[in-house]
C-alpha cells in the first residue's frame, strides 16, 4: 500500500515497526501535493523547508521508541484562518498582510506541534471563511478531487480536497457553520465538529468567536479521536474553553450502537434535500436500524432559520468590515462585500432580537438530546456544486443550498459530525450528519464507528487516490 494510502493510525503503526518513517511518508506527501497544485489549488503554503526539519527530529523520536505519541510524524495540513508561527494568516483575503508573520500558534496548532506532527502546508479558505465553497479574490477557485469541475465545499475546502487526494491523512479546520462538515460531505471525508469551547481556539477576534469550533478532517473515524484526544487539550488563553476532561475519545469508540435512541429528520428546519440525497440518507439510516438502534422520523424540529438569523450574520460580517480601511474594500470577494455592507446598517436591536432566538434555539435542542441519544440528517441537501457557483444568490442560496443543515448546531453548539453515506449517480460524495448532546462526541463517535465498520468508505478513498497518484 502506498503510503498517501495509509490513515495516520496505520503510519503510526508502520513508524513503530520501522516499515516506513516520517522522513519518507512527509517527502511522498510534499511532493504529491506539490504534483496536484495546479488542478486542485488546494495550498496557500507548502512549507517544505520546516516540514522536512520536523521529519528528521521525528525520525529521531521513533528511532530511539521515545515518539511524542500517536501524531508524532504524521503529516496535517492547518487551514489558512487559524494563527500558525512562523507564517502570516491571510484568510483568503488580499486586505491582510502577507508580511505580518505570526509569532505564537493559536491553541490547536501548539497542541499539534507539540505532540510531533508534522504540519506542512497552510490550505485554502474562502475570505474570513464567509461562505460554503472556497474561493476568493486571494486565492482564486480550489477544486474538488473527484471532479475538479466541482468545489470541495468551504470554508474548509483546501483542507478536504488535500486529505481527499492523498496530501496528508489529518487536516485541521474551522466550523463556524458547517465549514468542515461540508467539504467533508462533498469529499467523502469524515469530519467532526466539537461542542463549541471543547477545542480551544483563541486568540480569535472574529465576531463570529460564539460559533466557531476548530476540527478534524479525515479518512477514518479513528483518526479524527486520536486528533481530537491532542487538541481538546485547555489554553489559557481561551476563556470559553471547557474545562479539561482528560478525555480519550478513543475509548470504546468500537462499542457498537445496539439500544441507543436516535432520532431522523430528513428535513429538519424546513431543509429540501435533493431526491438523490433523501435516498442514499435513507438507506443509511435503514444500517442504523439493522445495527441495533432504536430509530424514530421526526418531523422539522424547528422552523427555518433565516428570518430569526440572516440580521445575525449580516451584522457580523458588517463588523469585520468596519476593521478594514476603505480603500481597500475594492479588493473584497464582491459577495462577502454586498452582505457586509448590508450588515452595516442592522440595528443594535435586531442583533439582540437574534441572540435570544439563538439562546431559544439552544435550549430547544437541549430539551431534544433528553430524549434521543442522536439526531440524524443529511449533511447536505445537494452534491457538491461546481466550483465557479456564484454564492449567496437566487441560483445557490446560502440557507437553502449551503447550511440548512449545519448552521443550526452552530448557534446552539451542539457537536456534529458528516460521515460518507454514500455516492451520486455522477460520483459525487454525499454525507451523513450525526449530531449529539452537547459535550457527548464520544456518542457520535461510537455510532460513527459502527456505520463506518458496516459500510466502510476507505476503498473509495484509496481509489481516488490512486487515481490522484498515477496523474
Amino acid at each position: 500500500m502506498s503510503v498517501l494510502n495509509m490513515t495516520a493510525t496505520e503510519l503510526s503503526k508502520a513508524y513503530s515497526e520501522q516499515s516506513t518513517s516520517p522522513l519518507e511518508v512527509t517527502n511522498q506527501v510534499l511532493s504529491h501535493a506539490a504534483k496536484l497544485e495546479p488542478d486542485l489549488n488546494a495550498f496557500r503554503v507548502i512549507d517544505t523547508e520546516t516540514a522536512i526539519t520536523q521529519a528528521k527530529r521525528s525520525e529521531a523520536r521513533w528511532q530511539k521508541g521515545v515518539p511524542s505519541g500517536p501524531l508524532d510524524g504524521i503529516p496535517i495540513s492547518i487551514k489558512d484562518i487559524v494563527a500558525v508561527k512562523g507564517h502570516a494568516c491571510l484568510s483568503g483575503s488580499k486586505t491582510n498582510d502577507p508580511d505580518l508573520v505570526l509569532e505564537q500558534d493559536c491553541p490547536s496548532v501548539a497542541r499539534l506541534r507539540e505532540s510531533g506532527a508534522i504540519l506542512f502546508g497552510l490550505t485554502h479558505t474562502p475570505e474570513f471563511g464567509w461562505k460554503g465553497i472556497t474561493d476568493s479574490p486571494q486565492n482564486g477557485y480550489t477544486r474538488n478531487p473527484w471532479n475538479t469541475k466541482h468545489s470541495p465545499g468551504g470554508s474548509s475546502g483546501g483542507a478536504a480536497a488535500a486529505v481527499a487526494s492523498g496530501s496528508g491523512p489529518l487536516a485541521l479546520g474551522t466550523d463556524g457553520g458547517g465549514s468542515v462538515r461540508i467539504p467533508s460531505s462533498y469529499c467523502g471525508l469524515y469530519g467532526i465538529k466539537p461542542t463549541f469551547g471543547r477545542v480551544p481556539h483563541t486568540p480569535n477576534e472574529s465576531p463570529y468567536a460564539t460559533l466557531v469550533s476548530n476540527g478534524p478532517l479525515s479518512r477514518s473515524v479513528q483518526d479524527a479521536a486520536l486528533m481530537l484526544n491532542v487538541m481538546a487539550q485547555p489554553d489559557a488563553r481561551d476563556w470559553y474553553a471547557a474545562a479539561d476532561q482528560k478525555l480519550d475519545f478513543t475509548k470504546g469508540i468500537n462499542g457498537g450502537i445496539e439500544g441507543m435512541k436516535i432520532a431522523y429528520s430528513p428535513t429538519l428546519g424546513g431543509a429540501n434535500p435533493s431526491s438523490e440525497v433523501r435516498e442514499i440518507i435513507d438507506n443509511a439510516v435503514d444500517k442504523f436500524r439493522d445495527l441495533g438502534a432504536n430509530v424514530t422520523l421526526v418531523d422539522d424540529i424547528f422552523p427555518p432559520l433565516r428570518p430569526l438569523f440572516e440580521d445575525y450574520w449580516k451584522a457580523g460580517f458588517g463588523y469585520i468590515l468596519k476593521q478594514i480601511p476603505r480603500r481597500k474594500w475594492a479588493d473584497l470577494d464582491p459577495g462577502f462585500l454586498a452582505l457586509a455592507e448590508q450588515g452595516l446598517s442592522v440595528s443594535l436591536g435586531s442583533y439582540y432580537a437574534a441572540h435570544s432566538e439563538r439562546v431559544r434555539l439552544g435550549g430547544k435542542m437541549g430539551q431534544f438530546f433528553t430524549q434521543y441519544d442522536l439526531l440524524l440528517t443529511p449533511t447536505m441537501p445537494s452534491t457538491s456544486p461546481l466550483a465557479e457557483t456564484v454564492y449567496h444568490t437566487e441560483d445557490y442560496d446560502r440557507w437553502d443550498d449551503a447550511t440548512p443543515y449545519t448552521v443550526p448546531f452552530n448557534l446552539t453548539g451542539h457537536p456534529a459530525a458528516s460521515i460518507p453515506a454514500g455516492r451520486s449517480a455522477s460520483g459525487l460524495p454525499i454525507g451523513l450528519q450525526i449530531v449529539g448532546a452537547r459535550y457527548d462526541e464520544p456518542t457520535i463517535l461510537k455510532a460513527s464507528r459502527a456505520f463506518e465498520a458496516a459500510m466502510p468508505f476507505d476503498t473509495a478513498l484509496k481509489d481516488l487516490i490512486e487515481r490522484m497518484e498515477d496523474r
